[in-house]
C-alpha cells in the first residue's frame, strides 16, 4: 500500500496532523518526518517490531547505533543520569537544534533500561547512546504527545543520499514507509553534527551543520553575574571574576575564552547599552582592570538558559530569576550566600570600594571551588 502523504504547509488543522502522526507511531508504523536538517524516518522506541522494520528498511549494519529523539534538553538526564557537565551544557545550548550528542550510557536508572531489550540493543549496542532534539515545531509537538522517545534516523537506505524533500523519501523508500509529512525542502539540507561527549572534552564523530569552532564556544563554562541595572555591581563582579579565573588558569585575560570560560553580566531591570558608573570604573582600575567599555544588557531567557552558574547580588535578584525561570533554580545562587551585596549607586566612592571588596571576598571563595571541564 502506498504511504499517506500529508502536506503540512497547507493542512487546515496542524493539530490533526500531529494526532495522526502520534497515532501512526503508537501503532508501530514507520513515519517520515521533516526536520531542520534532513528528513528522518521515525518509529516509537517502545514498539520493538517497528524498530526491527526500521532496521530492515534502512539496511543498517549490525552494531551501528540508532539515535533517540527526545522531547527537550530537560529530559536528557532521564536517559543519561551521569551526563557530564560539558554534556549538559551542550544539550542545554544546542537543543532543539542540529546536534546529536553521543555519550556513555550505563546508569541503571536510565530510561533506556525501560525500553524493550531489542530496542536497547539497537540504540546502544556498545554502551553509548545518541540523543537529539530536532528543531522543527511539529516534530516537537509529536514528541511531546507521544509516550516514550522516538527512534530517529535519516529517511534513506544506508549509504544513500540524505533526503531533503518528501519526494526524496518517497523515491528512496516507496511503500516501506506508511506516513510522510511533507514540509517542503529541509531548512538546512545537511545532517546534524554528531559529537561524542566525555567527562572533559568532546570529539566530532560526523561533521554537520554546527562547526567544531561553534561547539568549542558552546561547550565553555559560562558564569553570569546579575544585579539590577548592570552598571556597577555585576560589571565589577564580572571583571574581578575574569581576572581571578585567568590567574588560576595561568592565562592572559584575553585568552580566557580559548580556555573554555566565559564570564558575563546582566541586569534584572537593565537598559541596553548604558555606560558603567564612573565610580565602578575607577574602583576596578585600581586592580588594573578595564570597565569603561562595558555596556549594560538586560537579563534574557537565552542568557539564563545558557549560563552554567548565575550569581546574583541579592536574594531578591535570585527570587526574581527563579520566579520567571524555575528551571534555572539549581544554577542560581546569591554570591554572598545569606548576605546581599548592597547597591552603591548614588553613594560616595567609599560605597563602591566596600562593594568591590565584598565581591572580592566572595569570589575568592567561590572561584577556588570551580571545576573547569
Amino acid at each position: 500500500m502506498p504511504p499517506v502523504v500529508i502536506d503540512i504547509r497547507s493542512a487546515e488543522d496542524s493539530r490533526d496532523v500531529v494526532h495522526r502522526a502520534v497515532q501512526a507511531l503508537a501503532e508501530g508504523k514507520l513515519v517520515a518526518l521533516p526536520t531542520e536538517t534532513v528528513y528522518g524516518l521515525a518509529v516509537s522506541a517502545l514498539h520493538e517490531k517497528a524498530v526491527a522494520r526500521l532496521l530492515e528498511t534502512k539496511q543498517r549494519s549490525p552494531g551501528k547505533a540508532l539515535t533517540l529523539a527526545i522531547k527537550s534538553s530537560d529530559d536528557v538526564l532521564d536517559f543519561v543520569p551521569g551526563l557530564s557537565p560539558l554534556g549538559r551544557r551542550l544539550a542545554r545550548r544546542c537543543w532543539p537544534g542540529p546536534v546529536t550528542i553521543v555519550t556513555e550510557e550505563n546508569h541503571r536508572e536510565s530510561l533506556v533500561r525501560q525500553l524493550p531489550a531489542t530496542v536497547q540493543k539497537a540504540v546502544s549496542p556498545t554502551g553509548s547512546i545518541g540523543l537529539r532534539v530536532p528543531a522543527h515545531a511539529m516534530v516537537l509537538d509529536i514528541l511531546r504527545m507521544l509516550v516514550g522517545p522516538v527512534v530517529l534516523t535519516s529517511a534513506n537506505p544506508a549509504g544513500g543520499p540524505e533526503p531533503v524533500t518528501a519526494e526524496d523519501v518517497l523515491q528512496a523508500l516507496g511503500d516501506q514507509v506508511q506516513l510522510v509529512l511533507n514540509d517542503g525542502r529541509s531548512r538546512l539540507g545537511q545532517p546534524s553534527t554528531v559529537v561524542k561527549v566525555g567527562a572533559k572534552g568532546f570529539e566530532i564523530l560526523r561533521p554537520g551543520v554546527v562547526s567544531e569552532q561553534t561547539l568549542r564556544r558552546l561547550s565553555s563554562l559560562m558564569i553570569l553575574f546579575v544585579c539590577t541595572g548592570n552598571t556597577c555591581r555585576s560589571p565589577m563582579a564580572e571583571v574581578l571574576c575574569r581576572k581571578m579565573i585567568a590567574d588560576r588558569l595561568g592565562c592572559p585575560l584575553n585568552e580566557l575564552g580559548d580556555h573554555g570560560v566565559i564570564v558575563m553580566s546582566a541586569g534584572i531591570s537593565a537598559m541596553m547599552g548604558a555606560r558603567p558608573s564612573p565610580e565602578a570604573v575607577n574602583v576596578v582600575a585600581k586592580d588594573g582592570l578595564q570597565l569603561a567599555d562595558h555596556e549594560s544588557q538586560p537579563l534574557t531567557t537565552q542568557l539564563v538558559r545558557h549560563a552554567d552558574l548565575i550569581w546574583t547580588m541579592t536574594r531578591a535578584h535570585r527570587h526574581a530569576i527563579v520566579g520567571q525561570w524555575p528551571e534555572a533554580s539549581s544554577r542560581t545562587m546569591v554570591l554572598g550566600g545569606d548576605v546581599d551585596v548592597a547597591d552603591p549607586i548614588g553613594g560616595p566612592v567609599e560605597y563602591y570600594e566596600r562593594c568591590a571588596e565584598q565581591i572580592k571576598v566572595e569570589l575568592t571563595r567561590r572561584v577556588g571551588q570551580l571545576e573547569f571541564n
